[in-house]
């Protein structure tokens, strides 16, 4: 790289960074991260346990955004530093400006998607259902691979998991899943990777090595908290308990521990089966159902948004994201046209493109 292709690419980035500070108005987070920090300090503020741990996430949050930025700014300032020394001395080493370069796109990009997240339940944990399409061991096997992908999604961001229901597959894969993602803005990520994702590869279930399609449901809906009241009529319910089946302990898989909850006026089914206890399944089933019925309400509200708007994002449903991995690789979100050839790097979790591409999207 020349000292003159240097100065064009700062040229590029000092104005995404200007566009970055009028956007962010970033003292309004170092304030709320001071007025957050002051409240820690209460003689009271342990009280409240659950409450507190609210407080003290919401507080972290804010000084990571305000330290995101900070670094945003470093970064943007070493590569100044660079570009004066190398106007001084035309033999300056310049092989780590396309690190930094690379660095601060990442860094904006990670920031953006904070930043972007302002929807008062996208800061909620994470509720995803799991569902093959039509295809046997073929779409089983996918459903289990976009469940590993989710993991280690949840695994880069530092989030924790739970399994709330699970069904193996007839030969491979799975019938059936529900995880809880646990994590600040859990949510707010997550909420666009609901619908249809389709796969094209070549089968290792197919002797003859034919190229197949397959597809499987993702549904993202986030845990509702006591501030979110959702009223249940208990006769609307229909409560059935069974033998917990696949992978558990040994009270799990003999005793009829296993609960699934339909709510009649929607036909909304939740299953959990992976407690010991059928009180404790009940319990997380009852949380799982709430939680749907309030993305039913969000959805509701949605769609008579778009009524008035010819520019729909997402339909419940559709077809989102094509992962084709033969005759070549690439992963396109056809909602936004963003795509990547990395597919691997896309099936080990790094959603984030798609993420940002996404929200940019929905807040434009």
């Amino acid at each position: 790289m020349t000292q003159l292709e240097l100065q064009s690419i700062l040229y590029n980035l000092k104005k995404e960074l200007d566009k970055l500070v009028s956007t962010i108005h970033i003292d309004k987070h170092v304030e709320k991260a001071k007025d957050l920090e002051k409240l820690t300090i209460l003689p009271d503020f342990w009280n409240d346990s659950d409450k507190a741990q609210k407080i003290i996430s919401e507080m972290n949050e804010e000084k990571n955004i305000v330290n995101d930025y900070k670094n945003i700014i470093d970064i943007y300032e070493t590569l100044e530093v660079t570009n004066e020394l190398a106007k001084e001395d035309e033999t300056f080493d310049l092989s780590e400006v396309e690190t930094l370069v690379n660095d601060f796109n990442e860094s904006v990009d990670k920031f953006m998607i904070k930043i972007l997240l302002n929807k008062p339940y996208d800061r909620a944990n994470a509720y995803i259902e799991f569902h093959p399409g039509a295809g046997g061991t073929e779409s089983q096997d996918w459903a289990q691979m976009l469940y590993r992908m989710y993991l280690r999604f949840a695994d880069r961001k530092e989030y924790k998991t739970k399994i709330i229901d699970y069904q193996d597959g007839d030969e491979a894969g799975l019938k059936s899943a529900t995880i809880l993602i646990e994590g600040i803005n859990a949510y707010g990520y997550l909420k666009a990777e609901s619908g249809v994702h389709r796969l094209v590869r070549i089968s290792p279930f197919d002797s003859s090595s034919r190229r197949h399609t397959s597809f499987a449901s993702v549904k993202v809906y986030p845990e509702t908290d006591d501030s979110i009241n959702i009223d249940i009529d208990e006769s609307d319910l229909r409560i059935d308990t069974y033998r917990a089946s696949g992978k558990g302990g040994q009270g799990v898989n003999t005793t009829d521990s296993a609960v699934r909850i339909t709510h009649l006026p929607t036909k909304t089914v939740v299953t959990c089966q992976n407690e010991r206890s059928q009180i404790q399944n009940k319990e997380i089933a009852m949380r799982v159902l709430k939680s749907k019925l309030y993305t039913l309400e969000l959805e509701k509200k949605q769609a008579e948004q778009e009524a008035f708007n010819d520019t729909k994002l997402n339909a419940f449903g559709s077809q989102i994201r094509s992962y084709v991995f033969h005759p070549y690789t690439m992963v396109k979100d056809h909602r936004t046209n963003c795509e990547t050839g990395s597919g691997e790097r896309v099936m080990d979790g790094d959603l984030d493109k798609f993420i940002l591409a996404y929200l940019t999207q929905l807040n434009s």
